[in-house]
C-alpha cells in the first residue's frame, strides 16, 4: 500500500513509536488524494494516547517530489489544482498539529511539497545524499517558502527560492535545522534513536510541550502558506502556470522515449 503505518512491538521501548511510510513509485510525487490520506494518517497516529512519537519516512529514490503534476495536467478545469493545494495544506498542517513530535527521516530528494512536510516537522534526520529545495518557480507556481524559511537563514532561502537550487543535508546540518546526517542505510535507526529518547518521557508533558512550542511560534505557518497560495492561484488564472507544467510533462515524456 502507498501509505502504511506500523507501531513498535508491545512491551518494548518502541511500543509508543508509530512509523508512517510513504511509497509512491517512481519518485513519491503524491496525487491529491494521497495528501489528504497522509494528513489523516498522521493526525490519527497522534490522537492515539498510546503514541509518544511519530516517524515519517519514505521508500524509494527520494523522500518526496511534491505533487503529481501529470495528474494535474491530465485534468480539465481547476479541480485537480485546488485539490492538490488543499491536500498539501492539510498534510503540512497535520505534521504541525500532530499531538506528539513528528520526526522526519529524509532520504534522497526532498522538493516541493516535501519541504512543507519537513519544514513543519519537529525533528529532521537525513541521509548523506539528501537534498532540499523548491523548484516551484520553474513550474509556474509558488508555495512552501514559509517552510523553507524554517530550515535556513532568510537570504539563503530567498536565493534558493528564486534560483530553484537545492541545499544539501550537510548544509542544513550546519544551519542547525537537521539534527543528524547519516548514511542512508542508517537513516531509520537514526530516526528511531530520537523517537526512543522522546518516548521515554511522560507523554502528557510532551504533548503539552508541543502545543506550547506551536503556540509561541513567531510565524503562523498555516496563514503564511495560504498567502503564498493566493499568488499561485493568480498565476494559474493568468495561464502562466499551465505553460510551465505542460513543458515539464512534455520534457518527462521525452525522457521516457
Amino acid at each position: 500500500m502507498p501509505i502504511t503505518t506500523t507501531r513498535g512491538e508491545p512491551g518494548t521501548g518502541d511500543a509508543g513509536i508509530v512509523t508512517v511510510t510513504v511509497d509512491f513509485p517512481p519518485v513519491n510525487a503524491l496525487p491529491s488524494a494521497a495528501w489528504f490520506e497522509l494528513a489523516d494518517t498522521i493526525l490519527a497516529a497522534g490522537a492515539d494516547e498510546s503514541t509518544h512519537a511519530v516517524i515519517l519516512r519514505a521508500e524509494g529514490r527520494g523522500f518526496n517530489a511534491g505533487v503529481d503534476i501529470k495528474e494535474m495536467q491530465a485534468t480539465t478545469g481547476f479541480d485537480a489544482l485546488i485539490a492538490a493545494n488543499q491536500g498539501c495544506a492539510a498534510a503540512f498542517s497535520a505534521v504541525y498539529d500532530c499531538a506528539v513530535p513528528v520526526i522526519v527521516a529524509v532520504n534522497g530528494f526532498c522538493v516541493g511539497g516535501g519541504i512543507g512536510l519537513v519544514g513543519n516537522a519537529d525533528v529532521i534526520v537525513a541521509s548523506d545524499d539528501a537534498v532540499f529545495g523548491l523548484p516551484e518557480v520553474d513550474r509556474g507556481a509558488l508555495g512552501a517558502a514559509t517552510h523553507l524559511a524554517r530550515l535556513m537563514p532568510q537570504h539563503m532561502m530567498r536565493t534558493l527560492y528564486y534560483t530553484a537550487q537545492n541545499a544539501t543535508a550537510q548544509q542544513l546540518h550546519q544551519f542547525g535545522s537537521v539534527y543528524r546526517v547519516v548514511p542512508r542505510e542508517e537513516l531509520l535507526d537514526a530516526a528511531l534513536d530520537v523517537a526512543r529518547m522522546i518516548a521515554t518521557k511522560d507523554t502528557r508533558v510532551i504533548r503539552r510541550a508541543k502545543a506550547a512550542i506551536n503556540g509561541i511560534d513567531p510565524v503562523d505557518v498555516k496563514n503564511s502558506y495560504l498567502l503564498e497560495q493566493r499568488y499561485t492561484y493568480e498565476l494559474n488564472l493568468a495561464g502562466v502556470a499551465d505553460e510551465h507544467r505542460d513543458a515539464f510533462v512534455a520534457e518527462g515524456q521525452k525522457g521516457t522515449k
